[in-house]
Protein backbone atom coordinates (compact mmCIF):
# COMPACT_ATOMS: atom_id res chain seq x y z
CA UNK A 1 0.00 0.00 0.00
CA UNK A 2 1.14 3.53 -0.73
CA UNK A 3 2.48 5.28 2.40
CA UNK A 4 0.25 7.95 3.92
CA UNK A 5 1.83 11.42 4.05
CA UNK A 6 1.83 12.90 7.55
CA UNK A 7 3.40 15.96 9.14
CA UNK A 8 5.42 15.45 12.33
CA UNK A 9 6.59 18.05 14.86
CA UNK A 10 8.93 17.09 17.70
CA UNK A 11 7.97 20.08 19.83
CA UNK A 12 9.60 21.37 23.01
CA UNK A 13 10.58 20.06 26.43
CA UNK A 14 10.11 16.29 26.52
CA UNK A 15 8.57 16.45 23.04
CA UNK A 16 11.63 15.33 21.03
CA UNK A 17 12.22 12.37 23.39
CA UNK A 18 8.69 11.00 23.32
CA UNK A 19 8.34 11.64 19.58
CA UNK A 20 11.50 9.67 18.83
CA UNK A 21 10.23 6.77 20.94
CA UNK A 22 6.86 6.91 19.19
CA UNK A 23 8.34 7.02 15.70
CA UNK A 24 10.64 4.08 16.52
CA UNK A 25 7.61 2.02 17.56
CA UNK A 26 5.63 3.05 14.45
CA UNK A 27 8.48 2.01 12.17
CA UNK A 28 9.03 -1.29 13.97
CA UNK A 29 5.31 -2.08 13.68
CA UNK A 30 5.33 -1.46 9.94
CA UNK A 31 3.31 1.74 9.82
CA UNK A 32 3.11 2.90 6.21
CA UNK A 33 3.98 6.58 6.56
CA UNK A 34 5.64 9.26 4.44
CA UNK A 35 6.85 11.68 7.09
CA UNK A 36 7.45 15.41 6.65
CA UNK A 37 9.00 17.12 9.68
CA UNK A 38 8.36 20.74 10.64
CA UNK A 39 9.56 22.97 13.46
CA UNK A 40 6.96 24.47 15.76
CA UNK A 41 6.82 25.96 19.22
CA UNK A 42 9.14 27.99 21.37
CA UNK A 43 11.96 28.65 18.92
CA UNK A 44 9.51 29.68 16.20
CA UNK A 45 7.76 32.02 18.66
CA UNK A 46 11.08 33.58 19.64
CA UNK A 47 11.92 34.15 15.97
CA UNK A 48 9.04 36.62 15.92
CA UNK A 49 6.17 34.42 14.75
CA UNK A 50 3.38 34.97 17.28
CA UNK A 51 1.45 31.86 16.15
CA UNK A 52 4.36 29.46 16.72
CA UNK A 53 4.25 28.16 13.12
CA UNK A 54 6.14 29.28 10.04
CA UNK A 55 4.63 29.61 6.55
CA UNK A 56 6.47 26.45 5.55
CA UNK A 57 4.84 24.53 8.40
CA UNK A 58 1.40 25.60 7.20
CA UNK A 59 2.29 24.45 3.68
CA UNK A 60 3.15 20.98 4.99
CA UNK A 61 -0.04 20.72 7.04
CA UNK A 62 -2.20 21.74 4.09
CA UNK A 63 -0.39 19.20 1.92
CA UNK A 64 -0.58 16.14 4.19
CA UNK A 65 -3.73 17.00 6.20
CA UNK A 66 -2.54 14.70 9.02
CA UNK A 67 -0.49 16.08 11.92
CA UNK A 68 1.28 14.08 14.66
CA UNK A 69 2.44 16.64 17.17
CA UNK A 70 4.49 16.64 20.36
CA UNK A 71 3.71 19.16 23.13
CA UNK A 72 5.18 22.64 22.80
CA UNK A 73 6.16 25.46 25.15
CA UNK A 74 4.52 28.87 24.74
CA UNK A 75 6.87 31.63 25.95
CA UNK A 76 5.78 33.64 28.97
CA UNK A 77 4.36 37.10 28.44
CA UNK A 78 1.73 38.66 26.21
CA UNK A 79 1.61 38.59 22.46
CA UNK A 80 1.92 34.82 22.01
CA UNK A 81 -1.20 33.01 20.82
CA UNK A 82 -1.88 29.37 21.68
CA UNK A 83 -0.51 27.24 18.85
CA UNK A 84 -2.99 24.45 19.57
CA UNK A 85 -5.98 26.78 19.43
CA UNK A 86 -4.63 28.40 16.24
CA UNK A 87 -4.25 25.04 14.49
CA UNK A 88 -7.61 23.71 15.66
CA UNK A 89 -9.52 26.79 14.54
CA UNK A 90 -7.61 27.45 11.30
CA UNK A 91 -7.96 23.87 10.06
CA UNK A 92 -11.51 23.37 11.31
CA UNK A 93 -10.69 20.65 13.87
CA UNK A 94 -14.05 20.91 15.60
CA UNK A 95 -13.98 17.67 17.62
CA UNK A 96 -11.45 16.85 20.33
CA UNK A 97 -11.63 13.17 21.33
CA UNK A 98 -9.93 11.99 24.52
CA UNK A 99 -10.39 8.36 25.63
CA UNK A 100 -9.60 7.93 29.33
CA UNK A 101 -9.19 4.28 30.38
CA UNK A 102 -7.91 2.67 33.57
CA UNK A 103 -5.32 -0.11 33.36
CA UNK A 104 -5.74 -1.58 36.81
CA UNK A 105 -4.10 -3.27 38.56
CA UNK A 106 -0.92 -2.50 36.60
CA UNK A 107 -1.42 1.25 36.86
CA UNK A 108 -2.68 2.25 40.27
CA UNK A 109 -6.01 4.07 40.29
CA UNK A 110 -8.98 4.49 42.57
CA UNK A 111 -11.25 3.80 39.58
CA UNK A 112 -10.26 0.42 38.10
CA UNK A 113 -13.32 0.07 35.85
CA UNK A 114 -13.10 3.47 34.23
CA UNK A 115 -13.59 3.75 30.46
CA UNK A 116 -14.82 7.24 29.51
CA UNK A 117 -14.44 9.20 26.27
CA UNK A 118 -14.61 12.99 26.49
CA UNK A 119 -15.64 14.70 23.25
CA UNK A 120 -15.01 18.41 23.47
CA UNK A 121 -16.15 21.12 21.10
CA UNK A 122 -12.89 22.53 19.83
CA UNK A 123 -13.43 25.86 18.08
CA UNK A 124 -15.87 28.05 19.99
CA UNK A 125 -16.73 29.13 23.54
CA UNK A 126 -14.26 31.38 25.37
CA UNK A 127 -11.48 29.78 23.29
CA UNK A 128 -12.42 32.13 20.48
CA UNK A 129 -9.88 34.25 22.39
CA UNK A 130 -11.80 37.51 21.91
CA UNK A 131 -10.87 39.61 24.93
CA UNK A 132 -10.78 43.31 25.72
CA UNK A 133 -9.87 45.49 28.65
CA UNK A 134 -12.82 47.82 28.76
CA UNK A 135 -12.29 50.02 31.82
CA UNK A 136 -9.72 50.63 34.52
CA UNK A 137 -11.23 47.77 36.53
CA UNK A 138 -12.91 45.37 34.07
CA UNK A 139 -11.79 43.07 31.27
CA UNK A 140 -14.10 40.85 29.22
CA UNK A 141 -13.87 37.57 27.33
CA UNK A 142 -16.57 36.79 24.79
CA UNK A 143 -18.18 33.34 24.91
CA UNK A 144 -19.31 32.42 21.41
CA UNK A 145 -21.61 29.43 20.87
CA UNK A 146 -23.13 28.78 17.43
CA UNK A 147 -25.93 26.46 16.41
CA UNK A 148 -23.82 24.87 13.61
CA UNK A 149 -20.98 24.32 16.10
CA UNK A 150 -23.35 22.66 18.57
CA UNK A 151 -24.91 20.49 15.87
CA UNK A 152 -21.56 19.24 14.58
CA UNK A 153 -20.12 18.28 17.96
CA UNK A 154 -23.31 16.74 19.36
CA UNK A 155 -23.87 14.69 16.21
CA UNK A 156 -20.21 13.64 16.25
CA UNK A 157 -20.62 12.38 19.82
CA UNK A 158 -23.61 10.22 18.92
CA UNK A 159 -21.98 8.95 15.72
CA UNK A 160 -18.87 8.10 17.74
CA UNK A 161 -21.01 6.18 20.21
CA UNK A 162 -22.64 4.19 17.40
CA UNK A 163 -19.34 3.46 15.66
CA UNK A 164 -17.61 2.33 18.86
CA UNK A 165 -20.38 0.33 20.50
CA UNK A 166 -20.99 2.89 23.25
CA UNK A 167 -24.32 2.94 25.07
CA UNK A 168 -24.77 6.47 26.46
CA UNK A 169 -23.90 10.09 25.71
CA UNK A 170 -23.87 12.64 28.55
CA UNK A 171 -24.01 16.39 27.92
CA UNK A 172 -22.40 18.79 30.41
CA UNK A 173 -23.29 22.51 30.38
CA UNK A 174 -23.97 25.39 32.77
CA UNK A 175 -27.28 26.42 31.24
CA UNK A 176 -28.86 27.19 34.59
CA UNK A 177 -26.72 30.36 34.52
CA UNK A 178 -25.79 30.93 30.85
CA UNK A 179 -29.26 30.33 29.48
CA UNK A 180 -28.60 31.71 26.00
CA UNK A 181 -25.18 30.21 25.13
CA UNK A 182 -25.07 26.98 27.15
CA UNK A 183 -28.84 26.86 26.77
CA UNK A 184 -28.35 26.61 23.00
CA UNK A 185 -25.85 23.77 23.40
CA UNK A 186 -28.27 21.83 25.63
CA UNK A 187 -31.21 22.47 23.31
CA UNK A 188 -29.30 21.23 20.25
CA UNK A 189 -28.07 18.19 22.20
CA UNK A 190 -31.68 17.23 22.95
CA UNK A 191 -32.63 17.70 19.28
CA UNK A 192 -29.77 15.49 18.07
CA UNK A 193 -30.34 12.87 20.79
CA UNK A 194 -33.89 12.33 19.52
CA UNK A 195 -32.40 11.04 16.25
CA UNK A 196 -30.52 8.25 18.09
CA UNK A 197 -33.12 6.38 20.16
CA UNK A 198 -30.78 3.41 20.52
CA UNK A 199 -28.28 5.53 22.50
CA UNK A 200 -29.19 6.58 26.04
CA UNK A 201 -28.75 10.30 26.66
CA UNK A 202 -28.66 12.56 29.69
CA UNK A 203 -27.72 16.10 30.69
CA UNK A 204 -25.93 17.31 33.82
CA UNK A 205 -25.05 20.78 35.02
CA UNK A 206 -21.28 20.72 34.62
CA UNK A 207 -20.34 21.24 38.27
CA UNK A 208 -22.41 18.43 39.77
CA UNK A 209 -21.84 16.31 36.68
CA UNK A 210 -18.08 16.58 37.13
CA UNK A 211 -18.47 15.79 40.82
CA UNK A 212 -20.37 12.62 39.93
CA UNK A 213 -17.75 11.76 37.32
CA UNK A 214 -15.02 12.12 39.96
CA UNK A 215 -16.75 9.68 42.32
CA UNK A 216 -18.59 7.28 39.99
CA UNK A 217 -16.98 7.31 36.51
CA UNK A 218 -18.47 3.91 35.72
CA UNK A 219 -21.82 5.69 35.26
CA UNK A 220 -20.45 7.64 32.29
CA UNK A 221 -19.61 6.45 28.79
CA UNK A 222 -19.27 9.27 26.24
CA UNK A 223 -19.31 12.90 27.44
CA UNK A 224 -19.91 15.83 25.08
CA UNK A 225 -19.41 19.38 26.29
CA UNK A 226 -18.40 22.90 25.21
CA UNK A 227 -14.76 23.84 24.83
CA UNK A 228 -13.71 25.20 28.23
CA UNK A 229 -15.51 22.57 30.29
CA UNK A 230 -14.13 19.85 28.01
CA UNK A 231 -10.57 21.03 28.50
CA UNK A 232 -10.94 20.84 32.28
CA UNK A 233 -13.04 17.67 32.47
CA UNK A 234 -10.80 15.68 30.12
CA UNK A 235 -7.68 16.44 32.18
CA UNK A 236 -9.49 15.45 35.37
CA UNK A 237 -10.74 12.26 33.73
CA UNK A 238 -7.31 11.35 32.36
CA UNK A 239 -5.66 11.88 35.75
CA UNK A 240 -8.28 9.66 37.39
CA UNK A 241 -7.04 6.72 35.31
CA UNK A 242 -3.72 6.90 37.13
CA UNK A 243 -1.67 9.32 35.05
CA UNK A 244 -2.51 12.18 32.70
CA UNK A 245 0.68 11.17 30.87
CA UNK A 246 -0.95 8.12 29.31
CA UNK A 247 -3.86 9.73 27.47
CA UNK A 248 -3.86 10.53 23.77
CA UNK A 249 -5.95 13.10 21.96
CA UNK A 250 -7.43 13.35 18.49
CA UNK A 251 -8.53 16.62 16.92
CA UNK A 252 -10.85 15.84 14.03
CA UNK A 253 -12.21 18.03 11.26
CA UNK A 254 -13.87 17.44 7.92
CA UNK A 255 -10.59 17.66 5.98
CA UNK A 256 -7.76 17.68 8.56
CA UNK A 257 -6.81 15.83 11.73
CA UNK A 258 -4.21 16.37 14.47
CA UNK A 259 -3.06 13.79 17.01
CA UNK A 260 -1.16 14.45 20.21
CA UNK A 261 -0.76 13.69 23.91
CA UNK A 262 -2.99 15.69 26.20
CA UNK A 263 -0.15 16.65 28.55
CA UNK A 264 2.25 19.57 28.19
CA UNK A 265 5.95 19.84 27.41
CA UNK A 266 7.10 19.19 31.02
CA UNK A 267 10.32 21.24 30.80
CA UNK A 268 11.20 20.24 34.39
CA UNK A 269 12.11 16.71 33.22
CA UNK A 270 13.26 17.57 29.72
CA UNK A 271 16.46 15.83 28.62
CA UNK A 272 16.47 13.34 31.49
CA UNK A 273 15.17 10.44 29.41
CA UNK A 274 12.46 9.53 31.91
CA UNK A 275 9.31 10.79 30.17
CA UNK A 276 6.45 8.41 29.46
CA UNK A 277 5.76 8.33 25.69
CA UNK A 278 2.39 6.60 26.16
CA UNK A 279 0.20 9.69 25.66
CA UNK A 280 1.76 10.55 22.31
CA UNK A 281 1.82 6.86 21.36
CA UNK A 282 -1.92 6.63 21.98
CA UNK A 283 -2.39 9.73 19.84
CA UNK A 284 -0.42 7.95 17.10
CA UNK A 285 -2.60 4.83 17.51
CA UNK A 286 -5.70 6.98 16.98
CA UNK A 287 -3.99 8.45 13.91
CA UNK A 288 -3.33 5.01 12.45
CA UNK A 289 -7.00 4.05 12.81
CA UNK A 290 -8.02 7.35 11.22
CA UNK A 291 -5.81 6.85 8.14
CA UNK A 292 -6.89 3.25 7.59
CA UNK A 293 -4.00 1.36 9.20
CA UNK A 294 -6.04 -0.33 11.91
CA UNK A 295 -3.89 -3.46 11.73
CA UNK A 296 -0.80 -1.54 12.81
CA UNK A 297 -2.73 0.37 15.49
CA UNK A 298 -4.03 -2.89 16.95
CA UNK A 299 -0.57 -4.47 17.01
CA UNK A 300 1.00 -1.47 18.79
CA UNK A 301 -1.81 -1.06 21.32
CA UNK A 302 -1.80 -4.73 22.30
CA UNK A 303 2.01 -4.71 22.61
CA UNK A 304 1.74 -1.68 24.88
CA UNK A 305 -0.84 -3.45 27.06
CA UNK A 306 1.38 -6.53 27.24
CA UNK A 307 4.31 -4.35 28.31
CA UNK A 308 2.24 -2.95 31.19
CA UNK A 309 1.16 -6.47 32.16
CA UNK A 310 4.76 -7.66 32.21
CA UNK A 311 5.64 -5.02 34.79
CA UNK A 312 7.74 -2.69 32.62
CA UNK A 313 6.73 0.83 33.58
CA UNK A 314 8.05 4.38 33.42
CA UNK A 315 8.74 6.10 36.70
CA UNK A 316 5.51 8.03 37.25
CA UNK A 317 3.32 4.90 37.04
CA UNK A 318 5.75 2.52 38.80
CA UNK A 319 4.58 0.73 41.95
CA UNK A 320 6.16 -1.69 44.41
CA UNK A 321 3.48 -4.27 43.75
CA UNK A 322 3.30 -4.39 39.96
CA UNK A 323 6.55 -2.93 38.57
CA UNK A 324 9.36 -5.36 37.77
CA UNK A 325 11.58 -2.90 35.89
CA UNK A 326 11.32 0.88 36.06
CA UNK A 327 12.12 1.95 32.51
CA UNK A 328 13.55 5.05 30.96
CA UNK A 329 11.88 6.39 27.84
CA UNK A 330 13.98 4.47 25.32
CA UNK A 331 13.85 1.21 27.26
CA UNK A 332 10.07 1.40 27.53
CA UNK A 333 9.80 1.90 23.75
CA UNK A 334 12.15 -1.04 23.13
CA UNK A 335 10.07 -3.32 25.35
CA UNK A 336 6.94 -2.40 23.40
CA UNK A 337 8.71 -3.20 20.13
CA UNK A 338 9.80 -6.60 21.49
CA UNK A 339 6.13 -7.44 22.17
CA UNK A 340 4.72 -6.49 18.76
CA UNK A 341 2.48 -9.36 17.69
CA UNK A 342 1.66 -10.33 21.29
CA UNK A 343 -1.55 -9.72 23.19
CA UNK A 344 -2.24 -9.13 26.88
CA UNK A 345 -3.73 -11.95 28.94
CA UNK A 346 -5.17 -10.04 31.92
CA UNK A 347 -5.98 -6.70 30.32
CA UNK A 348 -8.56 -6.80 27.53
CA UNK A 349 -6.98 -6.96 24.06
CA UNK A 350 -8.06 -4.26 21.62
CA UNK A 351 -9.46 -4.71 18.16
CA UNK A 352 -9.79 -1.93 15.59
CA UNK A 353 -11.62 -1.50 12.32
CA UNK A 354 -10.29 1.05 9.88
CA UNK A 355 -12.18 4.29 10.21
CA UNK A 356 -13.88 5.82 7.21
CA UNK A 357 -14.33 8.97 9.23
CA UNK A 358 -17.38 10.00 11.21
CA UNK A 359 -19.56 12.19 9.04
CA UNK A 360 -21.50 15.09 10.46
CA UNK A 361 -24.09 17.21 8.77
CA UNK A 362 -25.41 20.66 9.54
CA UNK A 363 -29.00 21.44 8.75
CA UNK A 364 -29.07 25.14 8.08
CA UNK A 365 -32.37 26.64 9.14
CA UNK A 366 -34.13 29.45 7.29
CA UNK A 367 -33.41 32.81 8.92
CA UNK A 368 -35.79 33.78 11.69
CA UNK A 369 -37.69 37.07 11.71
CA UNK A 370 -35.33 39.38 13.57
CA UNK A 371 -36.71 42.46 15.34
CA UNK A 372 -34.60 45.13 17.01
CA UNK A 373 -36.20 46.13 20.33
CA UNK A 374 -33.44 47.92 22.21
CA UNK A 375 -29.77 48.15 23.02
CA UNK A 376 -27.40 47.54 25.91
CA UNK A 377 -24.89 50.37 26.15
CA UNK A 378 -21.81 49.67 28.26
CA UNK A 379 -20.37 52.72 29.98
CA UNK A 380 -17.05 53.38 31.70
CA UNK A 381 -17.65 55.72 34.63
CA UNK A 382 -15.77 56.11 37.92
CA UNK A 383 -17.11 57.53 41.16
CA UNK A 384 -20.78 57.56 40.26
CA UNK A 385 -23.80 56.04 41.97
CA UNK A 386 -26.42 54.07 40.00
CA UNK A 387 -28.98 56.81 40.64
CA UNK A 388 -26.62 59.53 39.40
CA UNK A 389 -25.86 57.55 36.26
CA UNK A 390 -29.57 56.86 35.68
CA UNK A 391 -30.33 60.58 35.90
CA UNK A 392 -27.92 61.28 33.04
CA UNK A 393 -29.26 58.36 30.98
CA UNK A 394 -32.85 59.45 31.45
CA UNK A 395 -31.85 62.76 29.85
CA UNK A 396 -30.45 60.79 26.90
CA UNK A 397 -33.65 58.75 26.50
CA UNK A 398 -36.36 59.68 24.00
CA UNK A 399 -39.81 58.45 23.00
CA UNK A 400 -38.34 55.44 21.18
CA UNK A 401 -35.55 54.23 23.49
CA UNK A 402 -35.76 54.71 27.23
CA UNK A 403 -33.39 53.58 29.99
CA UNK A 404 -34.98 50.58 31.71
CA UNK A 405 -32.17 48.90 33.64
CA UNK A 406 -28.61 49.36 34.87
CA UNK A 407 -26.49 46.40 35.94
CA UNK A 408 -22.96 46.15 37.27
CA UNK A 409 -21.18 42.86 36.56
CA UNK A 410 -24.59 41.47 35.62
CA UNK A 411 -26.41 42.43 38.86
CA UNK A 412 -29.29 44.93 38.76
CA UNK A 413 -28.36 48.14 40.57
CA UNK A 414 -31.09 50.41 39.13
CA UNK A 415 -34.00 50.78 39.53
CA UNK A 416 -34.49 49.62 43.10
CA UNK A 417 -30.95 48.35 43.55
CA UNK A 418 -29.40 47.58 46.91
CA UNK A 419 -26.78 49.96 48.35
CA UNK A 420 -24.85 46.92 49.61
CA UNK A 421 -24.06 45.74 46.03
CA UNK A 422 -20.39 46.30 45.20
CA UNK A 423 -19.93 48.18 41.94
CA UNK A 424 -17.00 48.60 39.56
CA UNK A 425 -16.56 51.27 36.88
CA UNK A 426 -18.27 49.12 34.23
CA UNK A 427 -22.02 49.64 33.74
CA UNK A 428 -24.48 47.89 31.44
CA UNK A 429 -27.30 50.29 30.62
CA UNK A 430 -30.33 48.72 28.95
CA UNK A 431 -32.49 50.88 26.67
CA UNK A 432 -35.69 49.43 25.27
CA UNK A 433 -38.49 50.77 23.16
CA UNK A 434 -41.52 52.11 24.96
CA UNK A 435 -44.16 49.41 25.23
CA UNK A 436 -47.08 49.77 22.78
CA UNK A 437 -45.89 53.07 21.37
CA UNK A 438 -46.22 51.69 17.88
CA UNK A 439 -42.68 52.73 16.96
CA UNK A 440 -39.97 50.50 15.56
CA UNK A 441 -36.33 50.72 16.58
CA UNK A 442 -33.65 51.09 13.92
CA UNK A 443 -29.88 51.38 13.90
CA UNK A 444 -30.25 55.10 13.24
CA UNK A 445 -32.14 55.47 16.53
CA UNK A 446 -29.32 53.73 18.37
CA UNK A 447 -26.72 55.98 16.75
CA UNK A 448 -28.69 59.05 17.80
CA UNK A 449 -28.99 57.66 21.33
CA UNK A 450 -25.22 57.26 21.52
CA UNK A 451 -24.82 60.88 20.44
CA UNK A 452 -27.06 62.02 23.28
CA UNK A 453 -25.18 59.82 25.76
CA UNK A 454 -21.94 61.45 24.65
CA UNK A 455 -23.54 64.87 25.18
CA UNK A 456 -23.99 63.84 28.83
CA UNK A 457 -20.18 63.37 28.92
CA UNK A 458 -20.43 59.59 29.34
CA UNK A 459 -17.87 57.21 27.83
CA UNK A 460 -19.65 54.35 26.04
CA UNK A 461 -17.29 51.45 25.35
CA UNK A 462 -19.48 48.94 23.51
CA UNK A 463 -23.06 48.20 22.54
CA UNK A 464 -25.08 45.01 22.16
CA UNK A 465 -28.31 45.14 20.20
CA UNK A 466 -31.35 43.60 21.87
CA UNK A 467 -33.31 41.51 19.39
CA UNK A 468 -36.20 39.13 19.19
CA UNK A 469 -36.07 36.13 16.84
CA UNK A 470 -39.53 35.01 15.74
CA UNK A 471 -40.92 36.97 18.66
CA UNK A 472 -38.73 35.32 21.29
CA UNK A 473 -36.32 37.51 23.33
CA UNK A 474 -32.71 36.68 22.38
CA UNK A 475 -30.95 38.21 25.38
CA UNK A 476 -30.57 37.39 29.04
CA UNK A 477 -32.14 39.21 31.95
CA UNK A 478 -29.96 40.89 34.54
CA UNK A 479 -29.50 39.09 37.84
CA UNK A 480 -32.35 40.34 40.00
CA UNK A 481 -34.25 41.83 37.06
Amino acid sequence: MKPTPITVARGDGIGPEIMQATLDILRAAGARLDIEEIEIGEQVYLQGNTSGLSDGAWDSLRRTRIFLKSPITTPQGGGYKSLNVTIRKTLGLFANVRPCISYAPFVETKFPGMNVVVIRENEEDTYAGIEHRQTDEVAQCLKLISRPGCERICRYAFEYAVANGRKKVTCLTKDNIMKVTDGLFHKVFDEIAAEYPQIENEHWIVDIGTARLATAPEKFDVIVTPNLYGDIVSDITAEMTGSVGMAGSANIGEDFAMFEAIHGSAPDISGQGIANPSGLLHGAIMMLVHIGQADVAESIHNAWLKTLEDGLHTGEIASDKHTKIKCRTNRFAQEIMLRLGQKPTRLTPVSYDSSEGIKTKIQRRPPAEKTLVGVDVFIHKNDVSPDELAEKLEKASDDRLQIKLITNRGVKVWPQGFPETFCTDHWRCRFKKTVNNGYTVTHDHILKLLGRIREEELDFIKTENLCEFDGEPAYSLGQGE
